[in-house]
């Protein structure tokens, strides 16, 4: 920075001041600045501005890896991606944790998050009640969790409540009254979507029996066509299934084919979350598109806050609510 102000004739400090674009120094003689600065090669040094600012720029994300299902979860890689594009604009780096201990000589989460100096962390699709994972929500470094909520810590969820009932609410008015519903393993999440899906169709005088009910893990296509099979083997099959999520609902379609019916005319089915690649399967599915995008600039903007104002930012649950993407794959019944 010597250099530059002298090539420049200006004080270090002003060249200091231009470089992190203080508001005291003006438009053109910062970009003049900025200019000498380029064609000299000058690039800040992280290591000397984290140890003035106390701040690395650096933040981890945390998510699952043991069962392959982190960056291939289609729901968390968008919301990531959003996340992402959203801290890099504000001059952050990220980096991924991988939730196993390999490689870390065996230190746990949170150490290796210090050992690291992340200035904050957020957390998606692991299991959280990891005893690791809940060492890192009491820890003061500051974390924003995703679709999980913790007294102590913001978080940015889906409004699954609203989803479920959005979505059983259009299924029942396109004339729909007998209504299956495949749930995902049991998790907060689950259990929001369940009891919704309970209280809607209570709402609307819908009987549902217990048959009409199961269980499969989200995205396991075997798991879901298996619930199929079992309901569309019914003495009284649904005329409407709904899965978890997009993935075990294709797994799903693709066993109903394969039992002779057709999609929609003989059974209709919805799926889950609004995974864009469901836009260009034959029939278009019915599904909750859920707002990935808010839902990574939302997780980014708080983390953010807390990094940089602690003592002002509010420790709070950001619902982020979904839409019905109405496709093909739900006939309208006339009663």
């Amino acid at each position: 920075m010597k250099d530059i102000s002298i090539a420049c004739g200006v004080s270090v400090a002003t060249v200091s001041k231009a470089l992190n674009d203080h508001s005291d120094i003006g438009e053109e003689t910062k970009n003049r600045i900025r200019k000498v600065a380029k064609e000299m090669g000058y690039y800040p040094n992280s290591m000397a501005r984290a140890l003035k600012t106390n701040r690395t720029y650096n933040i981890g994300v945390l998510f699952v890896d043991d069962a392959q299902s982190g960056l291939t979860h289609d729901f968390f890689s968008y919301v990531l991606d959003s996340f992402k594009r959203t801290v890099e604009e504000s001059g952050y780096d990220i980096t991924f944790i991988n939730s196993s201990k390999k490689g870390r000589n065996q230190l746990s989460i949170t150490e290796h998050c210090r050992y690291r100096s992340f200035d904050g962390v957020v957390i998606a699709c692991v299991d959280f009640y990891d005893p690791e994972v809940l060492e890192l929500i009491q820890s003061d470094i500051p974390v924003v969790t995703i679709d999980h909520v913790f007294e102590q810590r913001t978080a940015i969820v889906s409004d699954n409540i609203g989803g479920m009932s959005d979505l059983f609410t259009y299924i029942y008015k396109m004339g729909h009254d007998r209504i299956a519903y495949i749930h995902g393993e049991p998790s907060s999440v689950t259990q929001k979507r369940v009891a919704s899906f309970y209280r809607t169709a209570a709402q609307f005088g819908v009987d549902v029996p217990d048959e009409y009910v199961r269980e499969a893990a989200y995205r396991d296509v075997k798991a879901a066509s298996l619930a199929t099979v079992q309901l569309m083997t019914l003495e009284k099959p649904p005329t409407c299934i709904l899965y978890p999520d997009d993935i075990a609902c294709q797994g799903g379609m693709n066993t109903i084919k394969a039992m002779g019916y057709r999609i929609p005319d003989d059974v209709s089915v919805v799926g889950y979350d609004g995974v864009k690649a469901d836009r260009h399967v034959v029939p278009r599915v019915t599904t909750l598109k859920q707002d990935t995008e808010k839902m990574g600039y939302e997780a980014a903007k708080k983390l953010i806050g807390l990094i940089e104002s602690p003592k002002t930012a509010l420790i709070e649950q950001v619902m982020v609510s979904g839409i019905v993407y109405e496709g093909d794959t739900v006939r309208r019944i006339d009663k």
